[in-house]
């Protein structure tokens, strides 16, 4: 019943394949079962979309209503009670990498009753449509229907490998980055220019001012560990969080560039999940109250 109505709601087998962890005709062949059972057929299959019968429409609406009713069931049944049962975490790769998953065993010794699964992805998801249970995203929240939870914030920095600036030159003002070539994102930010501070005794003739300036783009990445790596390999200048590089600066693989224009601040972490109108289930909140417990992250970091 449930991966029907995945199959409904994201409009095709390979979605909601997707979506469910099985392969597109695993998806087939539990739909075929399906109308087996039920002795009609739901789908109107075609190669380019799929149509609901007039049964499928019926059994769909009485489908969403039922599992509604199974997942509320499943929040009440857990406040309280000791975290059990299955989570799904969604989280940025950089954030993933360096601090959540070193977390992973000692919760799951700490809650033997939790299964988790966890996916790293920088693109922003829909919880709904991913079906996952708390994702983790940094910088400004739109969504305000979420719940959230503050972990921490990070500074971001402009950098770049050594040998990159000795090939290019080493840019001293923000307007310099248009003769420079620039790493990006295979998917739309929030933040989509570089500020930089000008101004307060950096360029009295400029004035006090926060800019944005950003680089031609030569390379794009589809998170932030391959931002970094494209920057350690020389390709361009990136901007990215300051715990994902404090090793390579310290080491010298990359150096900071126009920090000095550096506004300062950062960006927010935030744990975020649905709310919903009954308890939050004891394995989300658990969770949430460990990462947040355990996580270190300030605006120098």
């Amino acid at each position: 019943m449930e991966v029907f109505a995945r199959v409904v709601d994201l409009g095709g087998f390979t979605a909601a394949a997707r979506a469910c962890g099985l392969t597109p005709s695993g998806v087939s062949k539990l739909i075929t079962r399906l109308e087996t059972r039920l002795g009609t057929r739901l789908l109107h299959r075609s190669t380019r979309r799929l149509s609901l019968t007039p049964e499928g429409q019926a059994f769909h609406a009485r489908a969403v209503r039922i599992l509604g009713e199974m997942e509320e069931a499943e929040r009440e049944a857990s406040a309280g009670a000791t975290p059990r049962g299955h989570l799904r975490v969604n989280s940025n790769v950089p954030f993933g990498m360096r601090h959540l998953i070193p977390l992973v065993p000692e919760f799951l010794a700490a809650h033997p009753g939790v299964t988790i699964d966890l996916v790293l992805s920088d693109a922003v998801v829909d919880l709904m449509e991913e079906r996952a249970d708390v994702a983790i995203r940094t910088g400004p929240l739109r969504d305000s229907s979420l719940m959230i939870r503050k972990l921490g914030s990070t500074r971001m920095v402009v950098v770049a490998s050594p040998a990159y600036l000795e090939r290019h030159g080493t840019p001293e003002h923000p307007g310099d980055l248009a003769r420079h070539r620039g790493i990006g994102w295979t998917f739309p930010r929030a933040i989509g220019g570089w500020p930089f501070r000008t101004g307060g005794g950096i360029d009295k003739q400029i004035g006090d001012r926060i800019e944005e300036h950003v680089p031609p783009i030569v390379a794009r990445a589809s998170d932030g560990d391959a931002a970094r790596l494209l920057a350690l390999g020389g390709v361009g200048l990136a901007r990215l969080a300051r715990f994902q590089v404090e090793t390579d600066i310290a080491a010298g693989a990359l150096v900071p560039v126009l920090d000095r224009m550096n506004p300062g601040g950062g960006e927010d972490i935030h744990a975020v999940y649905l709310g919903g109108p009954g308890p939050l289930p004891a394995r989300v909140r658990a969770f949430v109250d460990f990462v947040a417990g355990r996580c270190q992250l300030t605006d120098a970091s």
